[in-house]
């Protein structure tokens, strides 16, 4: 799987994840009835990609062999109900394994 080279490119995902699941929320609220799966995970995503996102922004961030607590999340998901769930793969995989660099 592919994974982040750089740290720049990293945190660009981890904006892109918070970008996307905004976004989600707002097509959640607009047609409530057609998005209601959504609804019963929207906030949890929402707020630990938000916490990963500022843990970058504070200096926190740590690579970790261990998934991010989304994944049972995104793991329970349709793809037809989260469209960007290759990216938080990404996001996690880059987590788990570190950035890719060619040496």
């Amino acid at each position: 799987m592919h994974r982040a080279k750089t740290a720049e490119e990293y945190i660009d995902l981890v904006k892109q994840a918070v970008f996307e699941v905004e976004e989600l929320r707002m097509a959640m609220e607009y047609d409530v009835e057609s998005m209601q799966e959504t609804s019963t995970f929207v906030d949890q995503l929402e707020s630990q990609i938000k916490a990963l996102y500022r843990s970058m922004e504070d200096g926190t961030y740590q690579f970790v062999n261990q998934d991010l607590p989304y994944m049972p999340l995104l793991n329970r998901c349709d793809d037809r109900v989260l469209p960007f769930k290759y990216l938080l793969r990404v996001i996690n995989e880059t987590h788990r394994k570190g950035l890719d660099v060619e040496l």
